[in-house]
């Protein structure tokens, strides 16, 4: 065809331009958000989950893991909470030793009288460390490390990590 073309001196007919609508992918919303939305398992920085987020109500955040009815949000990604694992390690050490000020007050009351050295008695607990919280999930992985100094700090995060787990027994049904 492009032969008789060339012979006859007739350009080959092409379709006029026209441009494509641009294609939505099924996991994006139809209405306009804020926040442009990344697909699962394609990464997020702190601030973009944190504005995902603001769409949907927050259930529960451990560090940068924001849990919503329907999914967990990380700047990992996002995945359904129904999908996902969580697992929790303390890695914290709790140790007992004598405080600062005891010492600094049995040193100026033992001047005085030998009952200073009562001072020497009191203990201090002491917390060092953090704990560790991953979740995963087909495809996806977060892990996040977080600084504690006390050991209600601990039972918080254990806490609110049994709830995340909670919320993904009860989407997996």
């Amino acid at each position: 065809m492009c032969q008789t073309a060339v012979m006859t001196g007739q350009q080959p007919f092409e379709p006029p331009y026209q441009q494509q609508p641009q294609y939505q992918q099924p996991h994006q919303h139809s209405y306009p958000l804020a926040v442009p939305q990344p697909g699962w398992n394609q990464p997020m920085d702190a601030s973009q989950a944190a504005a995902y987020a603001a769409n949907a109500p927050v259930l529960v955040t451990v560090g940068d893991i924001v849990c919503t009815r329907t999914e967990v949000i990380t700047p990992s990604g996002r995945a359904p909470i129904g999908g996902v694992v969580w697992s929790f390690t303390d890695l914290s050490r709790t140790t007992r030793g004598i405080p600062t000020w005891a010492i600094v007050c049995a040193i100026i009351f033992s001047v005085f009288c030998l009952l200073g050295l009562l001072f020497l008695l009191a203990k201090e607990d002491r917390t060092d460390g953090g704990v560790q919280v991953v979740v995963q999930g087909q495809g996806f992985l977060h892990q996040v490390q977080l600084p504690v100094s006390s050991v209600m700090q601990i039972q918080d995060y254990a806490a609110r990590v049994n709830y995340a787990r909670s919320l993904s027994v009860a989407a997996g049904y």
